[in-house]
């Protein structure tokens, strides 16, 4: 018997197992939010994206120069009898941490949380809104 070959076949096969493998390598442990940070004369302004996590579920850590945020994603409990799901929706861990460049106040941060967008306020200290800087080009000859 005369089998024809055809190689699409294993083309197939082996698209099949690099979709696989690149599944599993896009389900981190966690995920980096992103973020946008804005300077002024008093404080900075950190803006945090964190979509689908309740306020309850992010903790905000603070030292003098750095931020940390911890937050989680819920999975939905959902029943259903027929059929099966298919999400691409990320459920687990949000983590992030963002050294600072000016000293801030952290006693004093503020923080508001809506629409899973998570605005800080960080009061520079009084250290960093009263520092001068003095550049010296030299004398120059004439």
């Amino acid at each position: 018997m005369l089998v024809r070959y055809n190689p699409w076949n294993e083309m197939n096969a082996i698209y099949r197992q690099l979709d696989s493998l690149f599944q599993e390598l896009q389900t981190p442990t966690f995920r980096t939010p992103v973020a946008e940070l804005h300077e002024t004369d008093e404080a900075l302004h950190l803006k945090l994206e964190l979509p689908g996590v309740d306020a309850k579920d992010v903790d905000i850590e603070f030292t003098e120069n750095a931020v940390k945020v911890v937050a989680e994603r819920k999975t939905e409990t959902k029943t259903e009898e027929n059929g099966k799901q298919v999400s691409e929706f990320y459920y687990g861990k949000y983590q992030r941490v963002i050294p600072l460049h000016a000293r801030i106040q952290n006693t004093v941060v503020t923080a508001e949380y809506k629409d899973g967008i998570l605005n800080l306020t960080l009061p520079k200290s009084e250290a960093e809104k009263n520092k001068v800087v003095k550049i010296n080009l030299g004398e120059t000859s004439a």
